[in-house]
């Protein structure tokens, strides 16, 4: 059975697979490479990637895009609340947790971040099995490397709710530096920064790469809140703020049009990578007011300068935590559509002292690739080209628990190798205690409150003694996947209980199985939708036919002719016009009536050829032989 790759990235996603010792990348239905990370609903259909992105500014509030940067979060996060001044799209506080609400086929409905991964996940799995011929189960999906546990889980439940057996969560430099390093021969250890500046997050990974190959991950940092989304809401603010001081008109609180700005802003990004100069001309942007401005690439970089020097702070952290100086790295690769931005390379090979920056891979599809590797290596794939690669990865932020005071008292530190398993022990506060309330966090500062809580933990059934005599080992385990489960025991009794985090915003298991279902009911609205459009444009195509037909023998057939074909013609497109929403048997029943009156009326018109060809024949004969209708009407009446 084959296995893919998938980067599910913020602003677009890339699938891949490895066949016969090479990465292809899968093109989607409109022919490219990455689809864009939209779901649009309407009053008829979901729409996913191209479609749904090109809608956008029509539909904005029922346009979902940027759902990486909700997943796995709380609605009280700052990230949440920092997007919410930026998103034309509503998304509502659900028992703490963020959803999306949307209006789908006239009515409201709220959607969970996983399920709109698990959308765009379930589109990328269409493509893949298009391409393969096959099905696909079997998957990897690559995550931010500073991704928590909670996003983790949360991806990897998406991959589920997609209809995907997840065969591992990959860190996205990490998969980066396997597509990088595949195919290049090199001898002895080399280190390896890995700058991954994408749409919606930022990550820094220091690797040392051996012969073997063995991949070590030596430090990561990053930051999940940092990105090219982030670049292009600096400059659609920038475009509102001047719009305002030339008209007087605010744009802030108009989605539609705020939504016009970003698009605008995101093709003024891009241009400027390989101008100095863009011009942005948005038709009737509020009001009926035109607007047209103009972007140097220099007033870019000014708008963005604070932004593109954050991504400087995690770069000397991670070298910090790998005990490498600048001067100890051999290689700098570079991926993530975001680093396609001149300043953006200048500063990073400025920050290495002139270092060769290594971007010969397409930024936007390198992730993809390495992940396709790892899911052919965890599928069973024996090409001696991955047959003995070793990748080892790490833990991205510390894990530990709340002791006397709310301190934090680390079991696995950051940067330790995964998959790891520690265990530590813990003791009772008060006399007698029978049972013990364990919290765990996430984070790097002393005082838990500063911390991520990722769940409470109850041991029940301690035995009861004096303060401090009672012993419980917590162990944590991290898993392949880089996901947390810990388990407790009280030593004296070798009483255990396997407790389950039941962290807020992780997504239960009937909560799961509920959007699975709800994905199935997807899946077969959408295929019906594919095959109603289909007929419909099978009903169009053919009335157009028609009507081309009349055209090319116009100079045959006389005017009432032509106008009783041109307006039997027009009628039909007049009503396929205003029925866009019919059932697919409704225009299968249109089909059939015109298949059957235009029929009739071309056979009668070739007949007419016939009559006529005859008639010329016999021109020359007696005018008194048997005459040839000179009309269709003739011919019907039987002359």
């Amino acid at each position: 059975m084959v296995a893919i790759g998938i980067d599910l990235g913020t602003t677009s996603s890339c699938v891949a697979v490895w066949r016969k010792g090479t990465v292809k990348v899968i093109t989607n239905e409109q022919g490219n490479r990455t689809t864009p990370s939209y779901v649009a609903f309407t009053n008829n259909e979901r729409l996913i990637g191209e479609p749904a992105k090109n809608q956008a500014m029509a539909n904005a509030a029922n346009t979902i895009f940027g759902a990486k940067r909700l997943i796995g979060r709380r609605y009280d996060d700052v990230t949440v609340q920092m997007n919410l001044r930026h998103w034309p799209f509503q998304v509502a506080n659900d028992n703490g947790k963020p959803k999306v609400k949307v209006c789908y086929k006239n009515q409201s409905r709220a959607f969970a971040p996983e399920e709109i991964s698990a959308m765009i996940l379930f589109r990328m799995k269409e493509a893949a099995e298009a391409y393969l011929g096959e099905k696909v189960n079997d998957v990897v999906i690559t995550v931010p490397a500073y991704f928590n546990d909670g996003q983790r889980q949360a991806t990897k439940a998406a991959g589920a709710i997609a209809g995907f057996n997840v065969l591992r969560i990959v860190n996205e430099p990490t998969a980066a530096a396997l597509a990088y390093w595949l195919n290049r021969n090199f001898k002895g250890k080399r280190n390896v920064v890995i700058y991954d500046l994408g749409g919606g997050t930022f990550d820094v990974s220091v690797m040392t790469i051996s012969e073997g190959p063995v991949y070590e991950v030596k430090s990561t940092a990053g930051n999940t809140r940092l990105g090219g989304d982030d670049f292009d809401n600096r400059l659609a603010a920038y475009f509102a703020e001047d719009f305002r001081k030339r008209y007087g008109k605010e744009i802030l609180g108009n989605a539609k049009a705020f939504r016009r700005l970003k698009t605008a802003a995101e093709r003024v990004k891009r241009y400027l990578s390989s101008a100095i100069e863009a011009t942005v001309h948005i038709e009737s942007l509020n009001d009926d007011i035109d607007y047209y401005g103009k972007v140097t690439r220099s007033l870019f970089e000014d708008l963005c300068s604070d932004l593109f020097t954050d991504t400087l702070r995690p770069l000397e952290q991670a070298l910090r935590d790998a005990r490498m100086k600048k001067d100890n790295i051999n290689d700098v690769i570079l991926i993530g559509g975001s680093t396609r931005i001149p300043k953006i390379r200048s500063l990073v090979q400025e920050f290495f002292k002139g270092h060769t920056l290594s971007s010969t891979i397409n930024p936007e599809e390198t992730v993809a690739c390495g992940a396709a590797i790892k899911a052919a290596i965890l599928s069973g794939d024996r090409h001696e080209k991955i047959q003995d690669l070793l990748l080892v990865d790490v833990v991205p932020l510390s894990l530990g628990v709340e002791t006397a005071r709310g301190m934090m008292y680390k079991i696995i530190d950051r940067n330790t190798p995964i998959p790891c398993r520690k265990t530590k022990d813990l003791t009772t506060l008060e006399d007698y205690q029978r049972s013990m309330t364990i919290e765990i966090f996430e984070g790097e500062r002393s005082l838990t409150k500063d911390n991520n809580l990722l769940g409470v933990f109850e041991l029940n059934d301690i035995p009861p003694a004096p303060r401090g005599v009672a012993k419980v080992d917590i162990t944590f385990d991290v898993d392949a996947n880089g996901i947390l489960s810990v388990f407790a025991q009280e030593r004296s009794t070798g009483i255990n209980n396997c407790l389950v985090v039941t962290k807020d915003h992780r997504l239960k298991q009937k909560e799961i199985k509920k959007m699975i279902a709800d994905a199935e009911t997807f899946k077969e609205e959408d295929t019906e939708n594919k095959r109603r459009l289909e007929v419909r444009n099978q009903l169009e195509g053919y009335v157009y036919s028609v009507k081309q037909s009349v055209a090319d023998n116009i100079e045959k057939l006389s005017a009432n002719e032509v106008s009783k074909f041109t307006k039997e013609c027009d009628e039909a497109i007049e009503w396929i016009e205003k029925n866009p929403d019919c059932l697919r048997e409704e225009y299968e029943k249109k089909m059939s009536e015109l298949l059957i009156r235009w029929t009739c009326m071309m056979s009668k018109f070739c007949d007419f050829l016939r009559h006529r060809a005859k008639r010329q024949k016999s021109e020359s004969k007696s005018e008194f032989e048997v005459h040839s209708p000179t009309t269709i009407e003739e011919m019907d009446n039987g002359e």
